[in-house]
C-alpha cells in the first residue's frame, strides 16, 4: 500500500476506475463511492467500527466489492492548519493499511466536511436520529467529492489545448 498525492493519483489512475471515500471517526467510519467517471460521489452505509483487524477485513471486502482503485481518506486537521490527535490517528489507521492492501490511500483536508453535511442534511429535513446515522457517510460524500473535482482539474489540466 502506498500514501500518494492527489497528483500522483491522477496520473495512476485509468479510465473507469473508481474511488473510494473515507471519515474515519472513533465509532464508525464513513463511506462513499465515485461512479466510474468519477464525477460523483455517493454516500454508502457506515461501517460500525469494532477492532482495527475486523474494520479493515471490512472494509477491504467493501473494495473488492465494488472494485476500488485507490481511497481518499479525510485528514482532520484542525481550523488552523496543526495536527491533533485525530491526524495522528488516521495517519496510524493508514499506516496499518500498509500490511494489509496494495491500494493506495491519499489524504484529503476535512475541514468543515461534517459541518457541510449536516447542514445538507438538516435542508433535506432528515430527522435528527436519522442524520446521526448518515453524518459520516454524507461526510466521506463530501471529501471524496471534493478529491473526485480536483482530480477533475487536474485531468482539464493535462489534456493538449486544441485550440493551439
Amino acid at each position: 500500500m502506498t500514501t500518494l498525492t492527489i497528483e500522483d493519483l491522477a496520473m495512476m489512475l485509468l479510465p473507469g476506475q473508481a474511488v473510494a471515500g473515507l471519515d474515519l471517526g472513533t465509532k464508525t467510519i464513513g463511506l462513499a463511492m465515485s461512479d466510474l467517471g468519477r464525477r460523483f460521489a455517493t454516500p454508502r452505509p457506515v461501517i460500525k467500527r469494532v477492532k482495527f483487524t475486523q474494520d479493515a477485513q471490512t472494509l477491504l471486502a467493501f473494495a473488492e466489492k465494488e472494485k476500488v482503485a485507490a481511497f481518499i481518506i479525510g485528514l482532520p486537521v484542525n481550523m488552523d492548519g496543526s495536527s491533533g490527535p485525530r491526524v495522528q490517528a488516521t495517519r496510524a489507521f493508514v499506516r496499518s493499511m500498509a500490511d494489509k492492501t496494495a491500494l493506495p490511500f491519499v489524504f484529503w483536508d476535512e475541514r468543515l466536511s461534517t459541518v457541510a453535511a449536516e447542514r445538507a442534511l438538516l435542508e433535506m429535513d432528515v430527522s435528527r436520529a436519522k442524520r446521526a446515522e448518515r453524518i459520516d457517510s454524507a461526510a466521506a460524500s463530501f471529501i471524496l467529492q471534493g478529491a473526485l473535482d480536483r482530480l477533475s482539474a487536474l485531468g482539464r489540466a493535462t489534456l493538449p489545448d486544441l485550440d493551439a
